[in-house]
């Protein structure tokens, strides 16, 4: 009642609310459910138990070679076998075995993986496998529920429930623009490549990691991998047996007028961008045909670029437009030089 009278004798602020409400987006419209039972019912089935064995070689001669076994949790992704887990739940294994829940167990090939998602890509050699629920037009919002499924401390298939804490974390890889995931949904060792579920049971994401600090006591932080960041790594791994990114090499801030776009900060010496003439204060507003909604929007067009091929970058230099033509190199290049 209050917002009402506010609005009726201060009419400036009827523009500004109703900006604001425009900006927020609208939640996944759906009654609260009782039980998500029927969302673990769906999606369960297709959440697999991963065990790994790395046999390192003996030190000293006479010695017996030892073994590490690890494990962890995979999601069955498509009816050909593909599994997504993460790739430090299979890293250096020699031999990987995927439990079903239905207690069928199978030898796994590792396809490929890609480390700064912490992705990896499985495949068995099954018929008749669950298949998690996706959807691919899928939007997850703060304050949305979700379930993380999977296999802690080997105790069996567990699920905890909590919500989207927030979305679009970055910094918790090399390339900084990748998004992640963050929730409260408990997740612990075992359940790393489990998959993260909404109230229907569709795929969220994979979960990943906890936040920790030894120095801090740190509760309630954890970290999935979007669905559709995911799916997208997957993908590449599939057809070419590893992921490719452009890299243009800057440090931006986000640039909020008529250009929209993002202003640098700094340049890379040798990148792409100190190449071609980028330059720090460069508001950059558009990329080949795209208009710049966001610095992550412009790094995933660059990121998605194929190495070696130029983009046409539109930028607003001491208040003159610019057209600069950027050749993308691929961001490994940089990483071995």
């Amino acid at each position: 009642m209050l917002a009402v009278v506010l609005l009726l004798l201060i009419p400036e602020l009827r523009n500004n609310t109703l900006a604001l409400w425009k900006i927020i987006p609208e939640p996944n419209n759906q009654p609260a459910a009782l039980s998500y039972a029927k969302a673990v019912s769906l999606a369960g089935p297709a959440v697999v138990n991963i065990y790994t064995r790395d046999i390192q070689s003996a030190p000293n001669y006479g010695e017996y070679p030892t073994s590490n076994v690890r494990l962890g949790s995979g999601v069955i992704m498509d009816s050909q076998g593909y599994i997504l887990t993460n790739f430090h739940v299979v890293q250096n294994a020699n031999l990987i075995s995927v439990w079903l829940q239905n207690g069928q167990q199978f030898a796994a090939e590792l396809i490929g993986y890609d480390i700064y998602t912490d992705l990896a890509v499985l495949k068995v050699e099954a018929v008749n496998l669950p298949v998690i629920p996706q959807k691919t037009d899928l939007k997850s919002f703060a304050g949305d529920v979700v379930l993380a499924i999977g296999n802690p401390l080997n105790l069996g298939q567990t699920v905890t429930q909590g919500i989207i804490s927030a979305t679009g974390r970055n910094g918790l890889s090399n390339t900084s623009y990748l998004e992640f995931l963050q929730m409260d949904a408990a997740i612990n060792e075992g359940n790393s490549g489990g998959a993260l579920i909404n109230s229907n049971g569709d795929l969220v994401g994979i979960n990943s990691r906890q936040f920790s600090n030894p120095q801090l006591n740190i509760q309630g932080i954890f970290f999935a991998v979007p669905y559709q960041l995911a799916k997208k790594v997957m993908e590449k791994i599939i057809s070419h047996g590893r992921v490719t990114r452009g890299w243009l090499g800057v440090v931006a801030n986000r640039y909020i007028n008529e250009f929209k776009g993002f202003i640098i900060d700094q340049v890379t010496p040798g990148s792409p961008a100190y190449k071609a003439g980028l330059l720090p204060g460069d508001i950059v507003y558009q990329i080949g045909e795209q208009q710049i909604n966001s610095i992550t929007h412009a790094l995933d067009i660059v990121a998605e670029t194929k190495p070696n091929t130029s983009l046409m970058f539109k930028v607003y230099r001491q208040k003159r437009q610019l057209d600069i033509p950027v050749t993308i190199i691929e961001y490994n290049q940089i990483l071995n030089k």
